[in-house]
């Protein structure tokens, strides 16, 4: 909605509230809330703040030394959130509330703070641009749904969670009409906050889901996925519900991904369409660097695609998550699948969990294959067969440490994002990997209890 039809809604009482947001590194939606007449007449038109120290917590909102962004001894001053009011939309999911997602910007210069998430898919949709490119993307994000609320699981630490379903249900739809009344809801808010909807199904795990929605620009796509997670959330919670985006929730379990399709555009056309033949696709060369690119650098920015100490366990054999980097046409056993052909062809890149940040995920595939175009770099040949199989393929990286280690020293990364983003992002990494790194888990506790 348009600003003026924001204040025609709060003339009739039908808006009240404006949740002005934005995402941190974990992709978690933080901000503020909004008188909604109050937002229409100042937050608008000038924006608002928020303290810094937010682009340097943990997962415990805790700030972390070593930062060169913000700290104690700069004082965690402020920077600005200027709404991009083309996502200005009913969040119909909650009570007579808007939601709008903000740009990050530097308090002193005024343009986006380079670091922020969303900042740093801007740069590579305009390095798109410069290349006379326009970008399509969509998420597949996939999720577990457990019968107990969000307290009741925190209570019992997580334990003997209820699954939604009690078999694996992926595509059934007998299965899927038990988690309807949830998931219908969801379908609804969504299509009523300006998010279209496709279609929703079982997945291979129990209580696992997928809820998709159409395909669009790619920073609109960003958009989409984040305001679809805080859907689904915040719509779980309101019914007695949990549904978590962890890679992988348990052992025994399937992992959740997100799988990325993109395409590039020029005027109205698929540009990825062409007579060359690559393997058993007909392509353009921009499509075949695109893919080279995309490959080639997969493990220079695999933080972005697998950015927690659980992400790295999804990658098993067998389970449908992908543990070599190659690529084939509609085999889900690569960990880019090509699919489509002429106008509808596209990427579709497997490697990323359900627990990434879109705008991070997104800027990575798009700064590693437009790399690719301009570089010129060949994919790898088709693979044809069972990729798990398949040994002698490099495989995705087993563990944060190795994925930050490899970010950090990566000069395809430093090119691409710079060398303040790139050290910022690899200390908040290995923030993350000391914090377990100290954890006493569970899984000690069983094994050594008794038997050491």
């Amino acid at each position: 909605m348009t600003v003026d039809e924001l204040r025609d809604r709060v003339a009739l009482g039908e808006v009240e509230t404006v949740v002005v947001g934005f995402t941190d590194h974990y992709g978690r939606l933080l901000g503020k809330r909004y008188d909604a007449g109050v937002f229409a007449d100042t937050a608008a038109v000038h924006g608002t703040h928020a303290c810094n120290y937010l682009l340097t917590t943990d997962m415990e909102m805790t700030p972390v030394p070593g930062y060169t962004f913000a700290s104690w001894e700069k004082g965690y001053g402020d920077f600005r959130l200027a709404p991009d009011l083309g996502t200005l939309t009913l969040a119909d999911w909650l009570d007579k509330t808007a939601v709008v997602l903000c740009d990050i910007k530097e308090e002193t210069t005024g343009g986006n703070l380079p670091l922020a998430p969303r900042s740093l898919l801007r740069r590579q949709i305009e390095g798109a641009r410069e290349l006379g490119f326009t970008v399509q993307a969509a998420s597949e994000l996939e999720y577990y749904v457990f019968t107990q609320s969000y307290r009741a699981a925190a209570e019992h630490d997580y334990r003997a969670l209820q699954p939604a379903g009690w078999y694996l249900e992926d595509y059934h739809l007998l299965q899927g009409t038990r988690t309807e009344p949830f998931t219908a809801a969801v379908r609804r808010h969504l299509r009523e906050s300006g998010v279209p909807v496709e279609s929703s199904k079982g997945e291979w795990g129990l209580g696992q889901h997928e809820l998709n929605v159409r395909h669009a620009e790619a920073m609109q796509m960003a958009d989409r996925h984040v305001i679809l997670k805080q859907c689904l959330k915040e719509t779980a919670d309101r019914m007695g519900l949990s549904i978590t985006f962890m890679a992988k929730f348990a052992e025994e379990r399937a992992g959740s991904g997100c799988h990325i399709h993109l395409s590039l555009w020029r005027d109205g056309d698929n540009v990825f369409a062409g007579e060359r033949a690559l393997g058993p696709v007909k392509c353009s060369d921009s499509f075949r660097w695109f893919l080279g690119g995309w490959i080639a650098r997969a493990p220079d920015v695999m933080v972005f695609y697998a950015p927690t100490i659980n992400s790295y366990k999804r990658y098993v054999d067998a389970s449908w998550a992908p543990t070599r980097l190659a690529w084939s046409y509609d085999n889900r056993t690569a960990g880019f699948r090509v699919v489509g052909q002429g106008p509808s062809l596209r990427i579709e890149c497997r490697v990323p969990g359900a627990d990434c940040n879109p705008y991070l995920a997104y800027a990575a595939a798009l700064a590693s294959g437009l790399e690719g175009i301009r570089n010129r770099i060949e994919p790898p040949a088709c693979f044809t067969g069972d990729v798990y199989a398949a040994r002698d393929l490099p495989r995705v990286a087993t563990g944060l440490s190795q994925a930050t280690q490899c970010f950090a020293a990566s000069e395809f990364a430093r090119r691409a994002f710079g060398d303040d983003v790139v050290d910022h992002y690899a200390h908040f990494f290995r923030t993350e990997q000391g914090a377990f790194s100290t954890a006493v888990t569970d899984w000690e506790r069983r094994r050594y209890f008794e038997r050491i």
